[in-house]
């Protein structure tokens, strides 16, 4: 642990809390097939920053990519995934911006509160027909871009989308999976423009790599035809918890 703690510049408690958290989140990755980001940033932002974490997550996603792309994103539509990455290109640099130049808390807050909303109507099956629509296909690409870059999450905004489209789950998993495939190009190529991707967030990521991946394989077992009724609720629960979690520590 303490070759670890060298590595990460980290002290040797918060080295293995970290590899915890990313373990924990790879978890989550592997079944819901998005989140990873999400959690990384809710359980390590008291211990690394926001713009040291966002660089240290696109290693993370795209170590957990690696694993699911095969499997995972068989099923997912390619299209929607195009098209939410290629919007989502319009919003990261907004979303970096804010990050980087202005405080973000209020940001974060409102972008948390609206993925809330959003997220407990679905769970109380309301039906939002406006998110399935191409305009809503569009208008999630930029508001997911402005978050990733704001966040690290705009996979939960994505998600939102998905689920609300009511796709069968291996579809709407498999989506998310090709969703941050595609968008791992965009995030690297913003991230060095803004000079986020700094030589100790390439250390950190690559280092942090291996416990991701060990939990992306082991949650990818969990998702079976058998348990796959489970999939939307499950998401829609851990998107409300996400943002709770995300709104308790901006407050």
């Amino acid at each position: 642990m303490e070759a670890l703690a060298d590595i990460l510049g980290l002290s040797p408690g918060d080295a293995l809390q970290v590899a915890l958290i990313v373990f924990f989140a790879g978890l989550v990755r592997g079944f819901a097939g998005f989140a990873l980001s999400a959690l990384v940033m809710s359980g390590a932002a008291m211990i690394l920053a926001p713009v040291e974490l966002l660089p240290i997550c696109w290693f993370l996603e795209l170590a957990a990519s690696i694993l699911m792309t095969r499997g995972g994103a068989r099923a997912g539509e390619t299209r929607v995934a195009i098209s939410l990455v290629t919007m989502g290109a319009v919003g990261i640099p907004v979303g970096l911006y804010l990050t980087t130049s202005l405080p973000v808390e209020a940001s974060r807050l409102m972008a948390l509160s609206v993925i809330l909303a959003l997220a407990a109507l679905q769970m109380w099956r309301l039906r939002l027909p406006w998110l399935a629509t191409r305009a809503g296909l569009l208008s999630t690409g930029v508001v997911a871009g402005i978050v990733t870059g704001l966040a690290g999450v705009g996979g939960m905004v994505v998600a939102l989308y998905v689920l609300a489209r009511d796709a069968p789950a291996a579809a709407m998993r498999g989506t998310m999976v090709l969703f941050l495939v595609f968008g791992s190009i965009t995030s690297l190529v913003m991230l060095v423009l803004f000079g986020l991707m700094t030589e100790l967030s390439v250390i950190r990521g690559l280092a942090l790599g291996a416990p991701t991946m060990l939990g992306v394989f082991i949650g990818a077992r969990f998702f079976t035809a058998r348990l796959a009724h489970l999939y939307r609720p499950f998401c829609l629960a851990l998107l409300i918890g996400l943002a709770l979690l995300g709104m308790a520590r901006a407050l």
